[in-house]
């Protein structure tokens, strides 16, 4: 996911129909031939087809105008034009189609797979052979084909995920989404690593005999959020709109910083100004690199800062509260049952 993009404006055609054919049999030893003109071929049409491979929209800031073929004219001899071929755009689980000028949401895929038939090519012209009658024995009428329509778009991705991570930059998403996860994103001792969206599948192993089975969740990791994120300081304000679809939020608190009792304040706000939908979502509280000096005692303080919600300390390095809070982010997403984290491949 390197090139990353979530929005994309596109301009996209329906085919034209063919033209309908004006033509006569005109045969040795056959005086009566008449009307013999074919209809024209179906203009193709625009479909959008969903790939779960596909985790991004930067294929359409490459190409953005996309055109189906034409339908062939009609023939003498009665035949019949060929019709044009379809327009297959692929897109991403949670793509948004949106009406370029009004806005208006034309297509939620959300989590749907297949194909959605967005525009319909135009209709093949009628040959001169509907045309011939009693009073019209020799018709000199054929039907031009139907033009196709064409729309601008604007493509928006929404990121599937069960759980979204929220926290400052250098709070540790990245790397317990690296520990927990066979995916590997970016990570250094500096802020702003995390630059786009990172996904990442945790798998759960139910732990109760009546569920065989495996369960999986996917995680998101946003870039870091800062003071001020909702009015479009730093970079995580363009990727709030990520874990709108998540099923539950985990708070992500560095215990080492001196901030860590009025950061889960800052990051609530901030979700709350940006959509009051985000902080009614099910949440978890982290506190992070519980390793170091000093954090077992600030963990309690921050225990006592916010009661009545849901707080565990754990450390990526140590792996000290992991299977915890793995068990806990799996009852958050796929719900009571108790799951325990698969660890024997992952590195230790």
């Amino acid at each position: 996911m390197e090139k990353f993009a979530d929005e994309a404006l596109i301009e996209v055609s329906a085919g034209s129909g063919g033209n309908g054919c004006v033509a006569f049999r005109r045969e040795k030893y056959v005086p009566l031939g008449g009307p013999s003109g074919g209809d024209g071929g179906r203009g193709g049409s625009i479909i959008f087809e969903v790939r779960r491979n596909l985790r991004t929209l930067a294929h359409l800031r490459y190409k953005q105008s996309f055109k189906a073929e034409n339908g062939r004219d009609g023939e003498g001899a009665q035949r019949y034009g060929r019709n044009g071929g379809d327009a297959v755009i692929a897109v991403p689980p949670g793509t948004i189609l949106k009406d370029a000028d009004t806005g208006e949401i034309i297509r939620d895929f959300g989590s749907q797979e297949g194909s959605f038939l967005f525009l319909k090519g135009g209709n093949g012209g009628w040959g001169n052979i509907h045309f011939k009658s009693s009073i019209n024995q020799a018709p000199r009428r054929a039907l031009p084909g139907q033009r196709g329509e064409t729309r601008r778009l604007r493509v928006e991705l929404q990121i599937l995920a069960d759980i979204g991570l929220v926290g400052f930059p250098n709070a540790g998403k990245s790397s317990l989404l690296d520990r927990f996860t066979n995916a590997r994103p970016k990570i250094a001792p500096y802020p702003f690593t995390t630059k786009i969206p990172n996904l990442g599948v945790l798998a759960l192993g139910s732990t109760r005999r009546d569920e065989p089975g495996d369960r999986d969740i996917i995680l998101a990791d946003i870039p870091g959020l800062i003071e001020g994120a909702s009015g479009g300081a730093g970079l995580g304000i363009r990727f709030l709109k990520h874990i709108s679809r998540t099923a539950a939020l985990a708070f992500l608190i560095d215990l080492s910083q001196d901030n860590y009792l009025e950061a889960f304040d800052i990051l609530y706000k901030e979700l709350e100004t940006f959509s009051p939908e985000l902080v009614e979502k099910k949440r978890i509280l982290v506190g992070t690199k519980t390793d170091l000096e000093r954090t077992a005692e600030r963990l309690e303080e921050l225990r006592a800062a916010c009661p009545g919600e849901t707080l565990l300390g754990i450390s990526v390095f140590s792996g000290e509260g992991l299977p915890e809070l793995a068990a806990e982010l799996g009852r958050l997403a796929v719900g009571t049952a108790e799951t325990g984290w698969k660890t024997e491949d992952k590195e230790a």
